[in-house]
C-alpha cells in the first residue's frame, strides 16, 4: 500500500513519517504508565491542589469517578470515530465534527430536550441523528461528486444547516431548556443533561467493535474503490457499517458530553504520523489515546479557573486550530 513517492498521503495510510517508535516498542509501556498515572491524577485532584482519592467519599463515587470515565469514553469514541472515517473519505481532514455527524447527533438531542421527550434515551437520538447525517452526506456526495473535497465541503454545509435549525429551536424554547443545552453542547462532561454512561457506555462499544472488525476493508479501500472491489471488498456495505459504526459511537459521545469540536480529526491523525499502522491498529491507538488526551484536557479544564469548571469543548476549540494549520502546512510540503 506503500509507494515510492513517499507522499504524506501515503505515509498517512500506513507507515510513521514522524521519529522511529513502533507499537510493538515504547509507545505501550508509555500508554500504560499514562493510563495508570493520568486517571489517578485525575480522581485526586480538585482544582486547587491534589490528595489520595477517598474511595468511601460520596462526592468521589458521584461526581469525580463518573467524570473521569465519561471523559476517558467520549475521547476515545470520538478518536476512534474520526480514524474510521479518514480511511471511509479517504482524507486525513474527515473529523465527526468537520463532516455534521457530530451536528446530527446535537440536533437529534437538542429536539429530545425542546420536546419534553424525557422517555427516549439520548444516545438513541444522538445515534439516529448522527447515521442520518452521515448518509445524507454519502448520498448528496454520490449524486453529487466532487471527491473528497467535496466530501469535506458537503459536510461544512450540512453542519451548518443542523446548526443553524439547533439555533432555531433553542432560540424558541423556554429559558430552563436553553441554559441545559447551551451548557450542554459547549462540551462539558460535568453537565446533568448528558446521558448516564450506562445508556451510553454499551452503544460507544459496540460501535468502536464494528469500526474495528471492518479495518482491513478499510485498508483496501484506501487505495481506491475499484482496488478495493478487485481485493474482494463490498464497499458499499463498507460504507453502510462505517457509518452505522461511527453513528453509534458519536451519538453515544455527544448524548454524554455535547459537542466536542477537533479530537477526532487530531488524534488519529497524530497516532498516524508518529506510529503508523494498520486501520485497525490505528483505531484502537486513536481510541486508546484519545482517552487520554480527553481526560488530560478535562483535567486541566477543572484547574485552569477554579473554582470555575470550564467546558472542556472549549479548550478543544483552542487546540484544534492550531493542529489543523500544522497538519495542513505539513502536507502541502510534502512532494506530489
Amino acid at each position: 500500500m506503500r509507494s515510492g513517492t513517499g507522499t504524506l498521503r501515503t505515509a498517512w495510510h500506513r507507515a510513521p513519517i514522524v521519529g522511529t517508535l513502533s507499537l510493538k516498542g515504547l509507545a505501550p509501556l508509555g500508554l500504560a504508565l499514562l493510563f495508570i498515572g493520568l486517571p489517578l491524577f485525575a480522581l485526586g485532584f480538585q482544582g486547587d491542589g491534589w490528595a489520595w482519592p477517598d474511595w468511601q467519599d460520596p462526592l468521589w463515587q458521584g461526581l469525580r469517578l463518573p467524570r473521569v470515565m465519561a471523559a476517558l469514553l467520549v475521547g476515545a469514541a470520538l478518536s476512534a470515530a474520526g480514524a474510521a472515517l479518514q480511511a471511509l473519505f479517504r482524507n486525513p481532514m474527515a473529523d465527526p465534527g468537520l463532516i455534521g455527524t457530530s451536528g446530527g447527533a446535537a440536533l437529534a438531542v437538542v429536539g429530545i430536550m425542546a420536546m419534553g421527550w424525557s422517555w427516549l434515551p439520548l444516545p438513541l437520538a444522538a445515534f439516529a441523528g448522527g447515521l442520518l447525517a452521515t448518509w445524507m452526506l454519502l448520498a448528496l456526495s454520490q449524486r453529487l461528486g466532487g471527491g473528497t473535497l467535496g466530501l469535506l465541503l458537503l459536510g461544512l454545509m450540512l453542519g451548518s444547516l443542523f446548526g443553524a435549525v439547533t439555533g432555531m429551536m433553542l432560540f424558541l424554547s423556554d429559558d430552563l431548556t436553553l441554559r441545559s443545552a447551551m451548557t450542554w453542547l459547549a462540551g462539558q462532561l460535568g453537565a446533568s443533561t448528558g446521558a448516564p454512561l450506562i445508556w451510553a457506555a454499551p452503544i460507544a462499544l459496540i460501535g468502536m467493535v464494528i469500526l474495528l472488525a471492518l479495518g482491513r476493508d478499510l485498508d483496501c479501500l484506501l487505495l481506491g474503490e475499484e482496488a478495493a472491489t478487485s481485493l474482494g471488498v463490498r464497499v458499499q456495505r463498507v460504507r453502510l457499517y462505517t457509518a452505522i459504526g461511527a453513528a453509534l459511537t458519536v451519538g453515544a459521545a455527544v448524548s454524554v458530553a455535547g459537542i466536542i469540536g477537533f479530537v477526532g480529526m487530531m488524534i488519529p491523525n497524530a497516532c498516524a504520523l508518529i506510529l503508523g499502522g494498520s486501520r485497525r491498529q490505528l483505531i484502537t491507538v486513536s481510541a486508546l489515546y484519545g482517552a487520554l488526551f480527553l481526560l488530560g484536557m478535562d483535567t486541566l479544564a477543572r484547574g485552569i479557573a477554579y473554582p470555575i469548571n470550564l467546558p472542556v469543548g472549549l479548550l478543544a476549540g483552542f487546540v484544534g486550530p492550531v493542529f489543523f494549520v500544522w497538519l495542513f502546512r505539513l502536507r502541502t510540503k510534502e512532494p506530489a
